[in-house]
Order: C-alpha cells, then sequence, then structure tokens
C-alpha cells in the first residue's frame, strides 16, 4: 500500500508513525512546504522519501493535513490529480466550507470529509506520537458522498488505529466543535495575555502559576498559523459562543461585586456534572 500524508506535522506525523504499526510493508510518503518538516520526518523515519506528483497519481490513500484555509484551496487541484480508487481524507477542524470546495469535483466519491479530535498543543513531525488515536473520536461528514468500498477501507483503517466513530452533517459538525474546540483554545489564548499584560515579571508567572493555570494554559502554546483560519472559516458560529460565554463571564463578575456568594457556589455547583459528562455518565432525567 502507498501512502501519501500531505502535511507532516502532529497529525500526519502521528499517522505515519502508527500506520508502520498496523499495516506492515506500508510505503509512507511525504509531501510538506516547510522543507525543515520534511527533513525531520526522514530522519525520525515517519516517511519513506518525498512524494512526487506521479506518486499523488499512483496513491492508495492520500491524508492531508494542512491549515484549513490551504485544504479549501488545495483540496480540488489534489482530487484532480489520483487515481480513481484512490482514498483522500482530511483532518480539518471544519467541514462546511471544505466539503462545499469539493461537492461538484468529478472525484468527489474519492473524498471523505473527516476531523480526528486528537490534537496537541505542540506542532511539528517531531511533535508526532505513537497512539494518538486511540480511544479518540473522528468524525465523519457526508459519508453519502464517498464511494462504498472507498469509505469501507477508510473505515477499516480508522478501526485499526482504535478510533470510534460519529456521523455528522458539517453544518452540525461546525456549530458543535465551536463550543467544545474552538472556544476552548480563545479561552486559553486570551487567559495567557490576560496573564502575560498584568504579571510583568515573567519569573512571577513561571513560579507561581499551579497546575491549574497550567493546565487552562496549554492550549495557547497552538499554532497561531493553524487556529486563525479556523477562526475565520467557522466565525459566526465562533461569534455565537463568544457571545454566550462573555455573557457567563459577566454574569460571574455581577455575583462577585454583590457580594452574592451563594450564587456564585450554585453556578459552580451546576456546572461541576461536566466531570461526569465527561466521563459519559448521563445526566438523570428530572
Amino acid at each position: 500500500m502507498k501512502v501519501l500524508v500531505i502535511g507532516i506535522g502532529l497529525i500526519g506525523g502521528s499517522f505515519a508513525r502508527d500506520l508502520r504499526r498496523v499495516s506492515a510493508g506500508a510505503e509512507i510518503l511525504g509531501r510538506d512546504r516547510d522543507k525543515s518538516h520534511l527533513d525531520s520526518a526522514l530522519e525520525l523515519g515517519l516517511i519513506d522519501r518525498e512524494a512526487t506528483d506521479a506518486d499523488l497519481e499512483s496513491a492508495d490513500v492520500v491524508l492531508v493535513t494542512i491549515p484549513v484555509n490551504s485544504l479549501a484551496a488545495e483540496l480540488p487541484s489534489i482530487l484532480d490529480r489520483v487515481g480513481e480508487e484512490t482514498l483522500v481524507f482530511d483532518s480539518g477542524s471544519t467541514k462546511s466550507l471544505i466539503c462545499k470546495a469539493v461537492s461538484d469535483h468529478p472525484k468527489r466519491r474519492n473524498f471523505l470529509a473527516c476531523h480526528p479530535i486528537a490534537g496537541t498543543e505542540f506542532t511539528g513531525p517531531q511533535a508526532a506520537i505513537s497512539g494518538l488515536f486511540e480511544g479518540k473520536t473522528n468524525i465523519i461528514c457526508e459519508v453519502e458522498q464517498t464511494a462504498f468500498g472507498i469509505q469501507e477501507r477508510a473505515l477499516d483503517l480508522f478501526r485499526k488505529l482504535g478510533m470510534r466513530i460519529r456521523y455528522m452533517n458539517p453544518v452540525a459538525h461546525d456549530q458543535h466543535i465551536a463550543y467544545v474546540s474552538h472556544l476552548s483554545h480563545i479561552s486559553s489564548f486570551m487567559l495567557g495575555k490576560t496573564v502575560i499584560e498584568k504579571e510583568k515579571n515573567e519569573r512571577d508567572i513561571f513560579d507561581l502559576a499551579g497546575s491549574g493555570f497550567e493546565s487552562t494554559v496549554r492550549l495557547a502554546k497552538s499554532s497561531p498559523a493553524m487556529w486563525t483560519p479556523i477562526f475565520e472559516q467557522n466565525r459566526e458560529n465562533v461569534l455565537e459562543t463568544l457571545d454566550e460565554y462573555i455573557a457567563n463571564l459577566q454574569g460571574f463578575r455581577d455575583l462577585m461585586r454583590q457580594g452574592n456568594f451563594e450564587g456564585v457556589f450554585d453556578e459552580m455547583q451546576q456546572t461541576n456534572r461536566i466531570k461526569e459528562i465527561l466521563r459519559g455518565i448521563p445526566t438523570p432525567k428530572t
């Protein structure tokens, strides 16, 4: 099996690393605009060699893991060049614009729109880790647009990587992911910004920051080059989530100003059920 990974970063590199484990004998090739990424991927053994245009035409599987603005622009030309039975899938954090970009493409049947919920705050091939996808959810959109035989090959590969599958339409995906992913990143970035602006002594931040602060600002280490296009493509949904988040922050501030700490307690206690939600425990119906 010949596999071509376009974009050898955390996701692409981790996919390549795990593919060697689950598919012995697979030839893994890479393409990346950043030559240092290609050099690192070769040095780390993530890929066998740099791919050529001819490799794109003969590849069995093509994974495209590039920023979503580049993905929407380049995916049609990638589909132009692949073979009739090539599986092409992506890992983009937005889906509506990407699906729209190829909706009328003659080889739309070759493309499976995917979003594996499996990132970290780190980037580049050196961030690739084994088992990144184990137990993680892979959201698939418009599965009916992909040829049955091609989607079956993809699902078999995802199962070998230990992924759980969730089907969703692109509009719903972008709405939900704005809350559980995109808002989290904005919150983390802005918390980090607030602390950096207030605490002028960086040593105080380093010495006094506890595990709570560190875990909350973890996502602020993420790549702005990757996340700015995501916010741009999902702008309307992100704005809606921000409005609701800001309203909650203002409400909490008002309780503090009023000295209403019974209200503060109630707000936090009601939110404590997030523990059960994240553990997969259903909330009892009343």
